[in-house]
């Protein structure tokens, strides 16, 4: 249900129930948390490309797997936020192409991309109060963060369908591409940042999700730690040497 395919040092996973609208499982989650997993502690892997098979990149949650009887969302749940704690948490740059419809938790994940692209006909909705339910997968902790507050509780309460371009003016997503070329940008950039500083980029976006919670003094503190991190790599010594010699630096992702 997730394919891999490694292109470079770029891995690209696909959700793939395209006769479901790569609506999310139980078993789809465990097949993703588990590629996120892999691919951290793979040293061959230095971005991933996140993408959905056929018209839609996720309709969120199949509730047909839960049959006829009540869910227990609590446990459900444990398997979204294991993923939601990789990507978040990933130290490699994370490429979102959104190919079509995202919904519910499926717009969740994309949102966990650290750039995302979207074709000309992707669509976008939270989808949650339409059957009564709260946003999750970490969708009431990003959104806000990415939209601000009362953008947030619009997109929350009223569940409207964004175009692509409405989803771009909000900051849901960075760059609308025909979709045709939709995957040829989005693997694009991805072989680019993984060409980068890649500890860098990961020592940024813990900076960026902890500053949230910090004062102005503890954050300038977490940046000179981070900075003294970063300052140690290889990469650091690489592009300084780069500059000097007025050359294109080869970073190496250490």
């Amino acid at each position: 249900m997730v394919l891999k395919e490694k292109r470079e040092n770029v891995l690209l996973l696909t959700l793939n129930r395209p006769e479901k609208l790569n609506a999310l499982t139980g078993a789809l989650l465990d097949e993703l948390h588990q590629a996120l997993k892999e691919a951290q502690e793979d040293p061959g892997i230095r971005a991933l490309l996140l993408t959905g098979a056929g018209r839609a990149f996720s309709a969120g949650q199949d509730l047909g797997e839960f049959g006829e009887g009540k869910p227990d969302y609590e446990a459900h749940l444990r398997r979204y936020n294991r993923v939601v704690e990789a990507m978040a948490g990933l130290e490699k740059p994370l490429v979102v192409a959104v190919n079509g419809p995202a919904a519910g938790a499926g717009l969740s994940l994309a949102l966990w991309g650290d750039l995302r692209l979207a074709s000309q006909e992707a669509t976008f909705t939270t989808a949650f109060v339409r059957i009564g339910l709260v946003p999750d997968s970490g969708m009431s902790f990003l959104l806000p963060r990415l939209v601000g507050l009362a953008k947030a509780q619009e997109l929350l309460l009223l569940s409207p369908r964004l175009s692509a371009q409405e989803a771009m003016a909000l900051g849901l997503v960075h760059r609308v591409v025909p979709g045709e070329r939709l995957m040829e940008e989005a693997l694009a950039l991805a072989q680019e940042l993984s060409q980068g500083p890649t500890r860098a980029y990961a020592l940024t976006k813990k900076l960026l999700l902890e500053t949230y919670r910090l004062s102005l003094t503890e954050a300038l503190a977490l940046e000179a730690i981070l900075q003294g991190e970063a300052g140690r790599t290889q990469d650091h010594e690489e592009g300084v040497r780069a500059f000097r010699e007025k050359r294109t630096p080869r970073f190496s992702g250490r």
